[in-house]
């Protein structure tokens, strides 16, 4: 992007944005990780079926 700021998260694949601004790119940022934890989870938990256990951690 010409004039702008583009960024991405090197841990998770495909979590890559472009904005006009530091702190638009940031918070395009963070929505988008969020974005593609949680598309990961339900994935995962779909292909886990029935009786897996989920449990949470923070890091």
């Amino acid at each position: 992007m010409i004039d702008g700021w583009d960024g991405l998260i090197e841990e998770v694949p495909g979590v890559n944005c472009q904005e006009k601004t530091y702190k638009e790119l940031k918070e395009t940022l963070e929505v988008t990780l969020k974005e593609a934890l949680e598309f990961n989870r339900q994935d995962t938990l779909n292909a886990a079926g029935i009786g897996c256990k989920e449990e949470k951690i923070a890091i």
